[in-house]
């Protein structure tokens, strides 16, 4: 059983302009000892659809009835939209559920130092003494790379550096010990030897702990180092998910083309970088049909009006819906693909993941092979032929 499930969250916020729809029909699952990567720009809807997970979003925040966000703890279901009270919602906001917040100099009370605020928390939830909650913060705060980690447990938030206050954050989020962990670009602003260090840490907490991940981050070199599985963001909603090796060897979606594209290449760091063309909407400014058709390189006209289906498959399996039957995908119309309709399957990725995580879709070496784990992907169906997707995309990850 997944240790969180969401299904078709839909979340939209009352604003003077009028309502505006922030996240879209957002399903996936996260299993204990898992790492689910949330990638996406600025703007996809990332960090609101975090925050749901814990109820953060403001007062003005309206979820869709349809909506469903499911923490299963200890054999027990926790209908996270319906929880009302203060000490209900206590299991989501620092219990079994904590948060990397994206920006720690926000979240860190400036008045209260360090030390205080991370004794606070686990004389709450985990019932500790004060000697006992400052011994476990200090030792916490020495993990994550903190020098004379004493010292900084005394001081205030706008007396440490930047990249020191994200890793106080982080030691913070970690301290309580959660079944899930949220992080919001939690190593943003860090330097690469400390990133390497809270990465790290991560894969010895999934280890001991069984810990369940969500980590969003617009880095996908950072996904494919500690993430199992990985959902692509656009403007609110999930157009991809799959496996990490999946998503990144064979992206079936014009948006998840474009985000790989605009790496840059180590093999020839002369070449330009080639970034996805025009700047995502404004939610004011809500495309219809599928949102991605008013920068989709190879966009069809029924793409202005039809909103694609979400395509559920196999674990590995990477999927193009095409209008028509051009299915040019290295098959003759005999194979196994031919005359098959929109939405359904029509290739599949049997190589295995290079994420960290243990849980179900867990690295199991690089390679071919069978996975026979449990799970659905979901990766919306895309109006375009397989052909142009593929003359479109320029990428090749080996």
């Amino acid at each position: 059983m997944a240790l969180l499930s969401v299904n078709n969250l839909t979340l939209q916020f009352d604003t003077d302009e009028g309502r505006l729809t922030a996240v879209e029909d957002v399903s996936f699952e996260i299993h204990a000892g898992e790492v689910l990567g949330l990638v996406g720009e600025s703007g996809s809807g990332k960090s609101v659809t975090a925050k749901s997970i814990m109820k953060l979003n403001p007062d003005n925040a309206v979820y869709d009835p349809a909506s469903s966000i499911q923490l299963t703890l200890d054999d027990q279901s926790i209908d996270v939209l319906s929880l009302k009270k203060g000490r209900d919602l206590r299991v989501v906001r620092g219990g079994a559920v904590s948060m990397i917040f994206q920006e720690p100099m926000a979240s860190f009370a400036p008045a209260i130092t360090i030390g205080a605020q991370m004794v606070e928390q686990l004389v709450l939830h985990k019932g500790m003494t004060e000697r006992e909650a400052t011994t476990v913060s200090i030792e916490m705060l020495e993990r994550v790379g903190i020098s004379d980690a004493s010292k900084r447990f005394a001081q205030y938030a706008f007396e440490l550096s930047g990249g020191m206050r994200q890793r106080a954050m982080i030691a913070m989020a970690l301290s309580t010990r959660p079944k899930l962990l949220i992080a919001d670009e939690p190593t943003t602003a860090l330097d690469v030897t400390i990133q390497a260090q809270v990465i790290d840490l991560m894969k010895d907490l999934i280890a001991e702990f069984q810990m369940g991940i969500l980590f969003i981050t617009h880095d996908l070199g950072v996904i494919a180092q500690t993430a199992d599985r990985v959902a692509v963001m656009y403007l609110g909603k999930v157009v991809e998910q799959g496996s990490v090796r999946g998503v990144i060897k064979r992206p079936a979606h014009p948006y998840t083309r474009g985000l790989i594209n605009a790496l840059p290449r180590i093999d020839d760091l002369d070449a330009p970088l080639t970034p996805v063309a025009g700047d995502i909407p404004s939610p004011l400014e809500r495309p219809s049909g599928c949102v991605f058709h008013t920068r989709c390189p190879v966009m069809q006209p029924a793409c202005r009006d039809t909103v694609p289906a979400m395509t559920s498959h196999g674990v590995e399996a990477r999927t193009v819906s095409v209008i028509g039957s051009d299915l040019d995908t290295g098959n003759s119309d005999s194979g196994k693909n031919a005359g098959q309709k929109p939405g359904q399957v029509m290739g599949q990725d049997t190589g295995q993941d290079t994420g960290i995580g243990t849980g179900p879709d867990a690295d199991q070496g690089i390679g071919e092979g069978d996975t026979t784990a449990p799970g659905i992907d979901h990766t919306a169906a895309c109006f375009v032929t397989a052909r142009a997707v593929s003359q479109a995309s320029k990428v090749e990850v080996s």
